[in-house]
């Protein structure tokens, strides 16, 4: 894992010191916590633990922050000096999959109905650990650990990260329609970044193979290969070459099936923009356009209607 050690100051005071900096910058931009979060976006609570010093920002979110209150930098270059995770547990059965994120040179993944761990927004995993009923403290430290994952593969010399996302993914409703606007916002920033390639695998596109269940194909520097693939509480690994050629070349084609990264990329806006104007994307869709599903459904409609036998006007004939 990629630390910032701060010098001279601990973790914890550094990140006061973070929250202390935002909040001026925001009051003397006459924004209120609820107006700032509105333009990032994320909740009202998230900028306001960030400035009490008990959340840990993101990358992103700091840059959004200095682009919103024109800080100059200020904040993206102040939460480059950070350590934000000096002490980090990840789950027992997780570790071994932790310490190959640390390293990975190259890692390829398909996921379903959950955004993988590694693209999350603070909300949306605040959100899904709750789902498990653990108490706050618990949700805390899981998103802590998570968001330490995520740290090297948003760095601009990062490894090389593709993934490609099922559209139960987007459609699945995590937290509020609020949390999936904020998701599907974040996917689309990500995806800017050079190393990061993210791709979505339509419901209603017929031929596309996609492998069993969400699995990831991990390349360490020295060249072994594993797969992984997980449930709620343990981990799988393979590094049988047969079996990683398998899951490869099933990934690979699903890849080039899929429709591209600018092309998904639209996809995704498509569903930010139906959770921001009807609160959750329908789910009834069989692809994100709406407008050919209702093209659709009038046509069997019509074809399934009853059918009359019409009296057809008989030709007039002309007077001699």
């Amino acid at each position: 894992m990629t630390r910032r050690n701060a010098e001279g100051a601990g973790g914890a005071g550094s990140s006061v010191l973070f929250g202390e900096v935002l909040r001026h910058f925001r009051e003397a931009a006459l924004l209120t916590q609820e107006a700032l979060a509105k333009q990032i976006p994320c909740d009202r609570s998230q900028v306001a633990k960030i400035e009490a010093g008990t959340r840990v920002p993101s990358e992103q979110f700091a840059k959004r922050c200095d682009a919103v209150l024109d800080t100059g930098g200020v904040l993206t270059r102040m939460w480059g000096k950070v350590d934000w995770y000096p002490q980090v547990e990840h789950p027992d059965w997780f570790k071994r999959r932790a310490e190959m994120d640390a390293e990975v040179v190259d890692l390829r993944a398909y996921h379903e109905r959950v955004i993988p761990g590694l693209l999350q927004t603070v909300d949306y995993m605040e959100a899904l650990f709750s789902r498990r009923r653990r108490t706050s403290e618990e949700v805390e430290e899981r998103v802590r650990a998570r968001l330490s994952r995520q740290q090297r593969f948003l760095e601009p010399d990062g490894p090389f990260y593709a993934v490609v996302l099922d559209e139960s993914c987007l459609r699945n409703l995590v937290g509020s329609p609020a949390v999936m606007r904020g998701q599907c916002a974040h996917l689309l920033d990500v995806a800017e970044r050079a190393n990061v390639h993210i791709q979505v695998a339509p419901a209603g596109l017929s031929g596309l193979i996609r492998p069993n269940g969400s699995m990831s194909l991990i390349t360490l520097p020295d060249g072994h290969k594993w797969v992984y693939s997980e449930t709620l509480d343990r981990g799988y690994f393979s590094d049988d070459p047969a079996v990683f050629g398998r899951y490869s070349q099933t990934y690979d084609v699903l890849r080039a099936d899929a429709p591209s990264a600018r092309e998904s990329a639209a996809l995704i806006s498509d569903a930010m923009k139906g959770y921001e104007h009807h609160g959750q994307v329908p789910t009834e869709r069989g692809d994100l356009d709406q407008e050919q599903l209702q093209r659709r459904q009038r046509r069997r409609l019509h074809r399934s209607s009853p059918r009359f036998p019409r009296t057809r006007p008989r030709p007039r004939q002309q007077e001699p």
